[in-house]
């Protein structure tokens, strides 16, 4: 329990930070880099930013989708160059700090049985994508393969909601913007949870 307290209480601090770039003039960049850095470091993911970005500018919710898959879409090639040339000095370091070491080990076999089916589900579920881009590049799949799947799971995520702050309408983004703190705090509760489910797989 207590573990699970101070897991909260950093990400939380991170999620601050995250949300803080909204407010950035470099805002489109942050969300390129913190796209990028999610999928095989960080551990906040980058809808937050991308919500608060097309809020603030709901005709670019298409763009900033497209600029949200790029960036995760580069971050999920440089997990697998970890995993493939970095494992032991960067990839375990990383698998170590989020205490999914068991789950590592077992993600071997989940490529062996699912293949891209891991990287499909991983790329638009709450499940830390970092250990999924990793793991497949330590245990050697096909890296075309795996690209593409990422590229088509995160950017379904992102551009589904994208076209939801562009093309959802006012009532939409009404609700959205009274509501966003709760949503983004939902948002960082579902990062939890994801490191806890998949924590539980051990």
């Amino acid at each position: 329990m207590t573990e699970t307290i101070k897991k909260e209480s950093w990400l939380r601090r991170l999620y601050h930070w995250t949300l803080s770039w909204a407010e950035h003039p470099s805002a489109k960049y942050a969300l390129f880099f913190i796209a990028l850095i999610e999928s095989s470091v960080f551990p906040i993911p980058p809808d937050i930013l991308l919500v608060a970005l097309a809020l603030g500018q709901p005709k670019l919710g298409m763009r900033l989708a497209a600029i949200t898959t790029a960036g995760s879409t580069v971050g999920a090639a440089l997990g697998y160059a970890i995993g493939l040339f970095l494992l032991a000095s960067i990839g375990q370091p990383i698998i170590d700090f989020y205490g999914l070491s068991s789950q590592y080990i077992k993600a071997e076999g989940w490529f062996a049985e699912y293949g891209v089916a891991i990287v499909l589900i991983a790329g638009f579920s709450p499940i830390p994508f970092k250990v999924i881009t990793i793991a497949a590049g330590a245990f050697g799949l096909d890296f075309i393969l795996f690209i593409l799947s990422a590229l088509v799971s995160r950017g379904a995520r992102f551009f589904i909601e994208g076209a939801m702050m562009q093309w959802g309408g006012d009532k939409l983004r009404g609700f959205v913007e009274k509501h966003f703190e709760w949503l983004t705090l939902g948002a960082t509760a579902l990062v939890v949870l994801g490191f806890i489910v998949i924590g539980m797989l051990g």
